[in-house]
């Protein structure tokens, strides 16, 4: 290399840099940051609800935390991580030399600092942040809302504009720059969920930006598309926000199926179980993830007819999801199992995350969820989907990988120790928010009856617990990198020879043997 083409270092290399790990590392250490600044407004939630009566927030600014704990949660870690992954990972996987697109990457990444700053600046604008909930429903976020819903639209189109660029990125990545050999059906699972999600992501993220764009018209042009008013209706906010929150939700845990699709064959010491079946089940998945929106929906008034659909569409989605859980758990048997850090919290996922499955299958009945909707029981549903499901196979991903973008291991007796805390704590928090919504509990409120108070207060001491948890996975992560046992090529200890990458068939060719890619 001549001195005009020296590496760049310090902020530069950060900056402007268009290698694949640089930027799956901006990726995860951003998602890292906003899911600490997420949990911090969790915390106030759960400060609040501690006991009954208003202590610690007044009502709107609570409105505002369950908001904004949302939106930073989706839009600002579960999703950059899971991207973070992909930037990482695929190139490695499918033996490319980098991404499709290395400086729209780039550009893709640096978008999102600017637009979690400036919905997270939506808090210290007169008339205070969003406070219509994740889902900002009309008329509340266009006719009632401040004027800093404004500035959240802007920073919602920024992200979904950084989401589309990934997406587009992903998919020419995979279907161009594979080793040769590495046919579709050769790919790593990982490969393969993320390849669906960035479908998913194309097809979904338009949708949204048509939704905030038709907010924007009827809070500042004088439009009517949700105000009945002028002619238009409020429920159509609701069918043109779900028809893409729905696939939202699978985008988040697709890629977690893909990642704990790699841990499990690894430390069960086997094939993963029905490889071809698992492809077909996350592309049945994606494909009915589009054909349920409205079981948000069943208490809108819509015709029975229309609750009988959406009830049969969204049970028939639990039958390619129970298809994976099904092959995790046939991997798992009889293999020669170790329960290493990676390992434990992929097999968390799969039991935590089927109750979250469980529970949806109970929503998604119309007549039950006639009992259920706006109460706890949904909100505890959902975070054990994504909260069990997501969060933990993120985890998961980053214990699994560490050692191989970091070339240090990490300190396992404190991984066993944070898996520990954070999976009781978890339960702790989640699990008795399901009797109280039962009990008739409602979703987004700062105060509640006396009957409530005991499941309130176990349910915000795990709160705490799990959320002084992160600190510890953060330093690990920091001790890691920093330095400690050297990792070994292989890793992970695989008598089998099943390769890090590849719980999929082998390639024709292996990567070494391939030609070189000029």
């Amino acid at each position: 290399m001549s001195e005009h083409h020296a590496k760049p270092t310090g902020i530069t290399r950060w900056l402007f840099t268009t290698n694949h790990k640089d930027i799956g590392t901006l990726y995860l250490w951003f998602a890292f940051i906003m899911f600490f600044i997420g949990g911090g407004m969790a915390m106030v939630i759960r400060a609040e609800l501690l006991q009954p009566g208003m202590q610690v927030v007044d009502p709107l600014f609570f409105n505002t935390m369950t908001t904004m704990h949302g939106l930073i949660m989706v839009f600002g870690a579960v999703m950059p991580a899971m991207v973070g992954f992909a930037n990482w990972m695929i190139p490695m996987m499918i033996g490319a030399p980098d991404m499709a697109l290395p400086r729209m990457n780039n550009w893709s990444f640096w978008i999102l600092p600017f637009a979690g700053t400036m919905l997270i600046s939506t808090l210290f604008m007169e008339g205070g942040g969003p406070a219509f909930g994740w889902t900002f429903y009309a008329p509340l976020s266009t006719t009632f809302a401040p004027q800093s819903t404004d500035f959240f639209i802007f920073a919602v189109h920024l992200l979904g504009f950084s989401s589309i660029m990934g997406a587009i990125n992903i998919i020419a990545t995979i279907l161009n720059m594979r080793a040769p050999g590495m046919t579709l059906m050769k790919m790593p699972l990982f490969v393969w969920t993320w390849l669906i999600t960035a479908f998913l992501l194309i097809a979904v993220m338009p949708v949204l930006a048509g939704a905030v764009t038709m907010m924007l018209t009827d809070r500042n042009f004088g439009t009517s598309f949700f105000d009945a008013a002028g002619g238009g209706d409020p429920v159509l906010f609701q069918h043109v926000f779900w028809f893409f929150g729905h696939p939202e939700v699978y985008i988040m845990i697709l890629p977690a199926f893909g990642i704990v699709s790699h841990i499990i064959p690894t430390f069960a010491r086997k094939k993963l179980f029905g490889y071809a079946s698992m492809v077909y089940a996350v592309a049945a998945i994606a494909f009915l993830s589009f054909i349920v929106w409205a079981h948000h929906m069943f208490t809108v008034g819509m015709p029975v007819a229309g609750e009988l659909y959406f009830t049969y569409a969204t049970i028939m989605i639990a039958v390619p999801t129970a298809v994976k859980v099904f092959n995790w758990t046939a991997t798992m048997w009889r293999g020669s199992m170790t329960f290493e850090t990676p390992m434990l919290w992929a097999v968390a996922f799969v039991f935590l995350f089927t109750i979250g499955g469980f529970t949806g299958l109970m929503l998604g009945m119309a007549p039950a969820d006639f009992q259920y909707h706006d109460t706890y029981f949904v909100v505890a549903h959902f975070h054990y989907v994504l909260v069990t499901g997501a969060v933990f196979g993120i985890i998961a991903g980053a214990y699994f990988w560490l050692p191989k973008w970091t070339g240090h291991m990490y300190d396992e007796k404190l991984g066993k120790m944070h898996f520990w805390l954070s999976v009781i704590s978890v339960n702790i928090l989640f699990f008795p928010q399901h009797f109280l919504g039962l009990a008739g509990m409602p979703r987004r409120i700062p105060d509640y009856a006396v009957q409530f108070a005991e499941f309130n207060f176990m349910s915000s001491i795990g709160g705490f617990a799990f959320g002084l948890s992160q600190l510890l996975f953060l330093y690990v992560v920091i001790k890691c990198i920093r330095g400690g046992e050297k990792a070994t090529d292989e890793v992970w200890d695989n008598p089998d020879g099943l390769e890090w990458t590849t719980p999929s068939p082998a390639p024709y060719h292996t990567f070494e043997t391939a030609p070189e890619i000029k």
